[in-house]
């Protein structure tokens, strides 16, 4: 095959635009998680290897993602979940190891309780997944990448908006945003070895911290 990087570009493509057969029917344990199960299963993984104290997540969603990393926790025997969206979505699936918190990741009150609930010397890894847009993604790596501790992550999810591959006109976004951080830190690099799997929703967008 002379230009794989062409295969799976494609496939990304058929993949987001088939999204109610594929990203938006998948599911952990019932529950809706708007994953692509390859990333799932690099997230997994790095989680069974860091084995971090807290993850903080930034796109409660439905809970799917929560419950799934609240999952692999409990088979762990460690670790638990802090969770944040501006919308309060019914029916999410509750679980000892979930903190569910209400209002914009950005807002220093949200920061000033997710900050209360790490316990100093905390292992931290960090998922961002909140909204989209250049300047929101940029000013969340801003507040959130201080709370990642030394060799865990940083994950900038959906980097593959705004033609990396999908929605060319979707404007600046994660990819840029992401770009913009890391020409003012030294703090993390990228890691591609979680995107072995070729296809990712995250290109680029796993930062280990050093």
């Amino acid at each position: 095959m002379k230009r794989p990087d062409k295969v799976v570009e494609r496939f990304h493509r058929l993949y987001h635009a088939r999204g109610a057969q594929t990203y938006n029917n998948t599911h952990w344990l019932g529950v809706p998680t708007q994953k692509l199960p390859l990333d799932m299963w690099a997230f997994q993984e790095l989680i069974v290897a860091l084995k971090p104290d807290v993850i903080v997540e930034t796109g409660t969603y439905k809970g799917g993602s929560s419950f799934f990393y609240a999952t692999l926790f409990d088979w762990m025997g460690h670790g638990r979940v802090i969770t944040v969206d501006i919308e309060d979505y019914p029916n999410k699936p509750k679980h000892s190891r979930v903190t569910f918190l209400h209002g914009s990741s950005t807002d220093p009150k949200t920061l000033d309780q997710i900050r209360a609930l790490i316990r100093p010397n905390e292992k931290v890894m960090v998922f961002l997944d909140s909204d989209h847009r250049g300047p929101h993604v940029r000013e969340e790596l801003r507040l959130y990448s201080p709370l990642v501790t030394s060799g865990s992550y940083l994950i900038v999810e959906d980097t593959h908006f705004n033609g990396h591959p999908i929605l060319p006109n979707h404007g600046p976004g994660p990819w840029e945003a992401l770009d913009d951080f890391l020409a003012t830190t030294s703090d993390f690099t990228i890691d591609r070895a979680p995107e072995k799997f070729l296809f990712t929703f995250n290109p680029r967008g796993f930062l280990r911290r050093r």
